[in-house]
């Protein structure tokens, strides 16, 4: 406690410093513009302050805040098409103070043959992303550009934490309702983007930085213009168009992360590369070598192949260094033959590390349910590194078109070392030490060429979206060893044997491996989107009944690649075995000869497959307005064909994969209360479609869960109806309050599974089958409130609250028999009534999620600060059996502290402390097997983050 009370002082007297440093002889002009005749607001007037290039538009309500006005003598200038221009002179602005002017407009008396209104659309800010939900006929939430620059979340992932009815999993999956990703649909600029996982269904979104984002829209009901592969909700992510003016700015941040920055951390030698994100190429196997070692008799001939790979398994000490990240953003707008052009750059750098210690315990979950089986405690320490660009394109070709090209590219590369030690105590009685060097790297690029046209009668809209996505992921090496003694055992001094390398008689994932693998993956995709209101024009957002209809097409291609080697013993080994993990694998340890290793690898044709998946969409929807009320029916056809290609270890060619035609209608109903309230209803049929690595027979043997885990070519789409029911209150511009419920019927969902396998807790063996059916259902609320309607105090007015919280509820039933595939592959049916738990809750699922805001912010004197704080609640990490129980993800709690302050004209200061409490990362087994999560649960798996403060400067020109 006296640490915590430390960092509370130390960021109250360094803003207390900075407000002092940061105060400027400038003031505020606030206030609204209304039509003089109508007093209606004037929605998008231009309103500046004359001799000065500070200026503002208004809002919905009329409303306009310019804050840094030099103090002294000034006059306002308001500008609007149809309206004549005013001046409002006499404006006396002083330091720290607010002039407020509110004032009308008049009607121009200059004939208006025709205006043609060019002004580009502000999307990214908290009022137009409220007025987007809003104005959808959709269930649906969403976070502006404005919202994250406050809570200053370095990516995606993180930005969706604010979102209700949304938590994230291993720090860069988004789960929708408590239902896990692979029932996401992600879309990035409206193009469905790759799976950038090799074992499941889900996008990365720590690979998108916050910098590039415009908005985040999450859509939790469906329609007929959204894909239909989803049952969570579908994400949209926009990244920032053409800028509304010139800017420039460069910011730099190091971060300082407790119990990591400065302390010693154990690493391997990495690449060159590595502070990139990239490989160095000295990891991957080397070209020469052949398909396969298998056919390979001779041990000094494949001792002469593993030589080549280099010998970097020692592992060292280090001073964990500060994180940095760096940014640089550019926009510019200019002319090219009288036609408007925006240009938009964005490049980020982040070098994130972090350590800690991990306690992992396995229990023989017997009679005695405490007797452990085994206990380790793990030192891990990861290397970040994230390199992200994003350069796109705007171009005017006349006021009722626009062209755009967005290129969104990221590399990430993570290095991992975990240096284990503890006891195999009932299997082997071995006290163990073990290593696992990891280094992944995963490349996207994402790239879209979008059209938007609209005809010359002002009622018809026509978009057109053509895509190219590749994903490329290595995990080039992987290497794995472990070094055991009998528990207590010593020698003739007295003292305790040594410790001997564990060389299995074939080479095997766990122990003394080497393991590569490969993807790419290349997704082109079409779309064309058409709107037509039968209304006066397509201005009237109320008028007339509304057509959409479209098409989409989409072309996926996949091949995967595996192989893994094993050192083997040549005779007796026992002179060598005793040496460290960096000298043992040496050249001169390596040579095939007689008491020395040699290198082996079982080749498993299961370990490549390719694959590809088409799909063609059309859809069509008709909105149709009846008083208060506003229907609209859409009705979407997919066609896919799906196909994964690869081998079962017997040798047996299996294509995975089905031909099938999804009819999808749905329905969603708006009842309009009054102008501030309204209701939804919606319904909509969907669907959820296996992914490429849970149909291909590849068997993965994953360290941290010491589990193998499998695909089943067998598996079926599942189909999915869902209802939902929100209520919605906007009281002001900017505000919100809303209250829904919502359920979920799914037939043959896809989850995950435990085989009845012997061994125990040291062969846990996972595939993905088809269930019976599921059902998820639930309640959310949402407040977005700004303190200034209820209070005149000045320093309460600058306060806002955000707040949403959900309670779900789901159910699987797995019923008695499932196809599940054996470790060779094949699938078979199996009865399941005595092995498995009849109904339990979806995996991944939490049945509660809460996320409150509360943030200040001082437009005079430059000041932001905010309050973030997140909890969900117990969830289901890994799913058991009869003879090993299930384990919870227990719930954390999660305050984060961001301010920024401007210095001076062009410089700003931001300021973090993010996972205040520091609660540890726990996962617990159901021992009493009630299938819910207590205290009294064992822990098998433990350990803390670390609180991570950051600071940082940046420059804008």
């Amino acid at each position: 406690m006296p640490h915590f009370f430390r960092r509370i002082s130390f960021v109250a007297f360094a803003f207390s410093l900075l407000c002092a440093v940061g105060a400027q002889a400038q003031g505020t002009v606030r206030g609204t513009v209304r039509d003089q005749q109508t007093q209606e607001p004037v929605i998008g007037a231009s309103v500046s302050v004359e001799g000065t290039t500070i200026g503002t538009a208004t809002d919905l309500d009329g409303a306009f805040s310019i804050a840094g006005v030099p103090a002294g003598p000034h006059a306002l200038r308001l500008s609007s098409v149809g309206y004549a221009a005013k001046t409002v002179p006499g404006l006396a602005v002083a330091t720290g103070k607010v002039v407020v002017v509110n004032t009308f407009m008049s009607g121009s008396n200059a004939a208006l043959d025709e205006v043609v209104v060019t002004a580009q659309r502000r999307t990214n800010t908290e009022i137009a992303v409220i007025s987007e939900v809003r104005n959808a006929q959709l269930v649906a939430v969403g976070v502006s550009s404005e919202q994250i620059v406050k809570s200053q979340d370095r990516d995606a992932a993180q930005i969706a934490r604010r979102v209700p009815g949304v938590s994230i999993q291993d720090n860069r999956f988004v789960l929708i309702r408590g239902l896990t990703q692979r029932y996401n649909a992600v879309m990035l600029n409206d193009v469905l983007t790759p799976s950038s996982e090799v074992d499941t269904r889900a996008f990365a979104f720590d690979m998108i930085p916050s910098s590039v984002i415009d908005r985040m829209l999450i859509f939790k009901s469906g329609s007929a213009e959204l894909p239909g592969d989803f049952a969570g909700g579908v994400i949209k992510v926009y990244t920032k168009r053409a800028p509304e003016e010139n800017f420039t700015n460069l910011s730099v941040l190091g971060g300082y992360r407790d119990g990591t920055t400065f302390k010693d951390a154990q690493q391997y030698e990495g690449g060159k590369y590595d502070w990139l994100g990239f490989d160095s190429g000295k990891r991957s196997i080397p070209s020469n070598w052949p398909a396969t070692l298998s056919g390979i008799g001779s041990t000094t001939a494949r001792a002469d192949l593993g030589r080549q790979l280099p010998n970097r398994w020692g592992v060292s000490t280090l001073k964990a260094a500060p994180d940095v990240r760096l940014s640089f953003n550019m926009g510019r707008r200019f002319e090219i033959g009288g036609k408007a052009v925006g240009t938009l750059t964005s490049v980020n750098y982040g070098n994130y590390r972090q350590a800690y210690n991990s306690r992992l315990t396995f229990y023989e979950n017997g009679a005695d349910r405490d007797q452990q089986a085994a206990a380790y405690d793990d030192q891990v320490y990861n290397n970040e590194v994230r390199l992200g660009v994003v350069q796109n394109f705007w171009l005017r070709l006349n006021g009722r078109s626009t062209l755009e090209f967005k290129n969104l590219f990221n590399q990430l590369g993570n290095s991992e070392t975990v240096v284990r030690a503890g006891q195999d105590i009932t299997q082997s009685s071995n006290d163990v030490r073990g290593f696992s060097e990891r280094f992944e790297s995963r490349s996207i690029y994402s790239g879209q060429l979008i059209g938007n046209h609209e005809l010359a009668n002002d009622r018809t809209t026509i978009n057109w979206v053509g895509g190219f996505a590749y994903t490329h992921r290595t995990e080039p090496d992987w290497r794995r060893a472990r070094y055991v003694r009998p528990i207590g055992a010593t020698g003739p001094d007295g003292q305790l044997v040594a410790f001997g390398l564990v060389l299995p008689a074939a080479p095997s994932l766990t122990d003394a491996g080497r393991y590569f693998s490969k993807l790419n993956e290349r997704v082109e995709t079409g779309a064309l989107n058409v709107v037509h209101r039968f209304g006066p024009d397509s201005t009237d957002q109320k008028g007339g009944l509304q057509l959409k209809a479209g098409l989409y097409a989409e072309r996926k291609d996949r091949d995967f690649s595996a192989r893994f080697f094993g050192y083997q013993s040549v005779g007796n080994t026992s002179a060598i075995r005793g040496q460290p993990i960096g000298q043992i694998f040496g050249p001169e340890n390596l040579t095939g000869q007689n008491g020395a290793l040699t290198l082996g690898e079982t080749f498993d044709p299961s370990n490549a497959y390719t694959a590809y998946n088409t799909l063609a969409a059309g859809y069509a929807s008709l909105t149709v307005p009846l008083g208060k009320f506003t229907g609209t029916a859409g009705f979407r056809a997919e066609y896919n064909d799906q196909r994964v290609n690869s081998q079962l270890l017997t040798g047996e060619t299996v294509q995975g994969g089905r031909r099938l035609l999804s009819p999808l209608p749905s329905l969603n109903l708006t009842y309009n209360l009054n102008d501030k309230m309204l209701v939804r209803a919606a319904y909509a049929s969907t669907i959820n479609r296996p992914e490429f690595r849970e149909i291909a027979p590849f068997r993965f043997y994953d360290f941290n869960l010491n589990a193998n885990i499998q695909g089943n070519y067998d598996l079926r789409t599942a189909q999915v109806q869902n209802l939902d029911l929100r209520w919605e209150l906007y009281p002001t511009t900017g505000e919100l309050f809303t209250v829904g419920v919502f359920y979920k019927h799914f037939n043959n969902p896809i989850e995950s599974y435990l085989l009845a396998t012997a061994g125990g807790v040291n062969s846990l063996n996972y595939a993905f089958v088809n269930t019976q059916s599921a059902v998820n259902y639930g309640a959310e609320v949402e407040v977005r409130k700004s303190l200034s309607s209820i209070s005149d105090a000045s320093w309460l007015r600058r306060f806002s609250l955000v707040g949403n919280a959900s309670y779900i509820f789901s159910r699987i039933d797995l019923g008695s028999t499932v196809n599940v595939p054996g470790t060779n592959g094949a699938v078979s049916p199996v009865n399941i009534l005595d092995t498995q738990t009849q109904t339990r809750a979806l995996q991944g699922q939490s049945p509660y999620l809460i996320n409150l805001g509360a943030y200040y912010a001082n437009e005079d004197s430059g000041t932001q600060i905010s309050l973030l704080y997140n909890v969900a609640g117990p969830r289901i990490f890994s799913v058991g059996n009869v003879d090993n129980p299930t384990i919870f993800e227990a719930p954390r709690n999660v305050l984060d502290l961001v301010a920024t302050k401007r210095l001076a004209k062009h410089w700003e200061l931001r300021a973090a402390w993010q996972d205040v409490f520091n609660q540890p990362v726990k996962l617990a087994q159901d021992s009493d097997r009630n299938l819910k999560f207590s205290s009294s649960d064992q822990t098998v798996r433990t350990f803390r983050r670390g609180s991570y403060t950051t600071l940082g400067l940046t420059f804008s020109w």
